[in-house]
């Protein structure tokens, strides 16, 4: 199963990565593909411990959902709402400049995958995760919304 912590498959998203620009199309949702830069940065910057969301609302998550989301070797779902902070539409990172950004979030990504810390926080659905499933979170966020921009 792919991972960021295998150099090929970090490799593959950053390449895809490349392939966005400003003016790339959305097959589904509602974010533009800058606004979707913005929020995978987001989404780096929870998953390492430098932004911190509120309770989403959700049931207490399960071990269940959280091995269905990593493991089952499907693609996830189109439409699943983020938490508020991650949300572009609400309160995520807004978009500045476009390289900018794509730069910001290769070097979260590079950081995240690289040299992960010991986590010690729990996603707000997943709960409590281990490093690789922070590992293969990182790598499925990102493909679910590259995937999203056709890339």
């Amino acid at each position: 199963m792919k991972t960021l912590r295998h150099p090929r498959d970090r490799e593959e998203i950053l390449s895809r990565l490349q392939r966005v620009g400003p003016g790339t199309c959305r097959r589904w949702g509602k974010m533009s593909a800058h606004q979707m830069i913005c929020h995978l940065s987001d989404g780096f910057r929870l998953y390492m411990g430098l932004m911190s969301v509120a309770a989403p609302g959700f049931p207490y998550p399960s071990k269940l959902l959280k091995w269905g989301c990593l493991w089952v070797p499907l693609r996830w779902p189109k439409g699943f709402h983020t938490v508020r902070e991650l949300d572009q539409q609400i309160g995520g990172t807004r978009p500045v400049d476009f390289d900018r950004d794509v730069a910001e979030l290769s070097g979260l990504l590079n950081r995240f995958s690289r040299n992960p810390p010991e986590f010690h926080w729990p996603h707000p659905y997943l709960g409590r995760m281990s490093v690789a499933e922070w590992m293969r979170l990182g790598y499925l966020h990102s493909d679910h919304h590259l995937r999203q921009f056709g890339v």
